[in-house]
């Protein structure tokens, strides 16, 4: 567990009893714990139990106001993780405490080691909190870029040589967006009720922040949305050659079938069993096959004439 106290615009270690159950606006500390951390010091914050609940619970991303704080929970998915990021987040927010409970703890210390080596000014507790959103979004659009790439890959892959394995790559892909997609709706909502300010938390001139953000993350949604989009585009484009694949093997069939058609007529006709006078012909026998070569030649070149193959 880490506890800062905001002084002199910036952050100070401290302790946890420092802090009071009840809001005193003249003090104001940020806290970064784990979930095993929260739930044996959650009574000494003023965090009820229910809050700690809804913390520990693995369900979507959403922000509840009540009366007098907010309470966040982020889930990122794990293309968007990426062993850098929390995979799981909860913030509790109220006028003198900031909570961040988090199963990586890792990501927000070194938000603050960031903060106090490069001297960034922390007015308030809300600038913290949206440099939190900020570092936690600046580089989505990264990893957007690598899906892009990955899929446009995958379409030339499949123009040179069809895949018999692309289907299930693209499945895979389109799993990863339909996560990012309803990652980033929920995240959009979150910082579209941050900007309500409903509490009060955030400084005015800290809201603009936020509208920036809500700007962002509506621009990674429509990207992500594009990307659904493109691998949608790659599938029918890939099944379309699937089909003209086949539709050339049936051609081949075809054609095939076509030109030993009228072999088959001859050697049925030839193959009766009654007295025809070719038998006793000399050049019987040349006769047949030099009709066979020239059936086969004609039916051919008949095929070549008209573009059938």
């Amino acid at each position: 567990m880490h506890v800062y106290l905001l002084e002199n615009d910036t952050f100070i270690p401290s302790s946890l009893d420092t802090i009071k159950p009840l809001p005193i606006t003249d003090q104001k500390h940020l806290c970064l714990m784990t979930f095993d951390e929260l739930v044996t010091v959650n009574a000494q914050l003023g965090i009820n139990d229910k809050i700690v609940a809804e913390s520990l619970n693995n369900g979507g991303s959403r922000l509840e106001s009540y009366d007098g704080f907010d309470f966040i929970t982020l889930h990122l998915p794990d293309v968007i993780a990426l062993d850098k990021k929390p995979n799981h987040v909860s913030i509790y927010f109220r006028a003198d405490l900031l909570v961040f409970i988090t199963d990586h703890l890792s990501f927000l210390t070194d938000l603050v080691v960031t903060c106090q080596s490069e001297d960034i000014k922390m007015a308030s507790l809300g600038k913290f909190f949206h440099l939190f959103f900020d570092k936690l979004t600046i580089d989505d659009r990264d990893v957007l870029v690598a899906i892009e790439e990955e899929i446009s890959d995958l379409e030339e892959q499949f123009i040179v040589s069809v895949k018999n394995d692309l289907v299930d790559y693209l499945i895979t892909f389109r799993k990863k967006l339909l996560s990012l997609k309803q990652y980033y709706e929920q995240l959009f909502e979150i910082s579209e009720a941050i900007e309500e300010n409903e509490n009060k938390l955030i400084d005015k001139k800290d809201v603009r922040y936020f509208k920036i953000l809500t700007n962002r993350i509506n621009r990674l949604f429509t990207n992500v949305l594009n990307l659904r989009d493109y691998s949608t585009q790659v599938r029918e484009a890939y099944q379309a050659q699937l089909d003209i694949n086949l539709n050339n093997v049936m051609k081949l069939f075809t054609v095939i079938t076509s030109v030993f058609l009228p072999l088959t007529l001859i050697v049925g006709w030839y193959g009766m069993n009654i007295e025809m006078p070719e038998f006793h012909w000399a050049y019987g026998y040349p006769f047949v096959i030099a009709l066979c070569i020239a059936v086969s030649t004609g039916t051919l070149l008949y095929f070549k004439k008209n573009n059938w193959f």
